[in-house]
């Protein structure tokens, strides 16, 4: 909406250490959507318990670094995870365990809110500083430090509010969503796989000149001529799989149980210079009949253009 008001929070610079990469059972790499989400949705929950009526809106997440705990070695040909493998057992030994993918990670979050006054913002920014050092975690990572988070405005179409919010987030880089790519890719007929490893291989190739030297050169998927962007695979949800009832021994015995699996689709991370509104890059959650997502309003938009015959990534996206 033009001349639409945002009160945002930007919690700028959050260190977190051996953060989850493994973002759905066969990615890995930056956290999955639903744990940036989930971690602000805990925070206003908390806050909502001590009586402040914040209703956190939108998310928004810029990558400053990310550490991938992994390991390749000289003759390696791929990778291979940096486990810890805590605890030892009564020998010294290490037991057997299942590996798990960590990052480390230096983030800021743009959080658009509600219900909140000017008089009431230094209380809430003071609320969050405690229970960030106290007892939040980010997607499943122990929060090292981060820098003082501040509120401000930007209203939709005004250059110098956006100029604000993109130095504050600077340099980093935003993920968004590009949906967009599968869609266009299954409308010509691809996979939804294939579509998404497409966007995602690197291919090699070889010349070899007249005096017989060989030269390697390595590319990606182009558009329109034009490098496709630096693009990943996201996890940005769930698709429920069985119908919601209660189970034996759930967690939560008040409320249902679902069996669901993970939604992935294409990201792609871009600089906040490169926005032309707030909104580009906020995410919001969006449920619809058995799926649970984590959306950008643009991409959601899209989403109808698709008739999946079942919800795998094969054809959800």
């Amino acid at each position: 909406m033009i001349g639409e008001v945002k009160k945002l929070l930007i919690i700028p610079h959050i260190k977190v250490h051996n953060a989850n990469a493994l973002s759905s059972p066969f990615t890995i790499g930056f956290p999955a959507m639903t744990a940036w989400l989930g971690a602000v949705h805990a925070l206003q929950r908390k806050l909502n318990a001590q009586d402040i009526p914040v209703v956190f809106s939108a998310t928004g997440v810029v990558c400053h670094d990310m550490d991938l705990q992994t390991y390749k070695g000289d003759n390696d040909f791929v990778h291979s995870i940096v486990g810890t493998g805590n605890p030892l057992d009564k020998s010294g030994d290490r037991s057997a365990f299942i590996e798990e993918a960590r990052c480390h990670l230096d983030v800021s979050l743009v959080i658009q809110f509600e219900n909140i006054t000017i008089d009431e913002r230094d209380s809430l920014l003071s609320a969050i500083n405690h229970l960030l050092h106290a007892s939040m975690k980010i997607a499943g990572g122990d929060i090292n430090r981060f820098k003082p988070p501040f509120c401000l405005n930007s209203k939709e179409g005004d250059i110098q509010d956006l100029h604000k919010v993109q130095r504050a987030l600077m340099p980093g880089y935003a993920i968004v969503e590009r949906r967009d790519l599968m869609i266009d890719a299954m409308e010509q007929g691809a996979d939804a796989l294939d579509a998404l490893i497409d966007y995602l291989a690197i291919h090699h190739s070889c010349t070899s000149d007249e005096d017989g030297k060989i030269t390697w050169n390595s590319h990606r998927k182009t558009l329109d001529n034009h490098p496709a962007g630096w693009i990943v695979p996201i996890a940005t949800g769930f698709h429920g799989i069985s119908e919601i009832a209660a189970a034996k021994n759930q967690r939560d015995p008040d409320s249902p149980h679902r069996f669901a699996e993970s939604v992935v689709t294409l990201g792609e991370f871009k600089m906040p210079h490169r926005m032309r509104s707030v909104e580009d890059i906020l995410w919001r959650y969006q449920v619809e009949d058995d799926l649970y997502l984590c959306q950008q309003t643009a991409q959601a938009k899209q989403t109808k253009h698709v008739e999946p015959s079942s919800y795998s990534i094969e054809s959800e996206f």
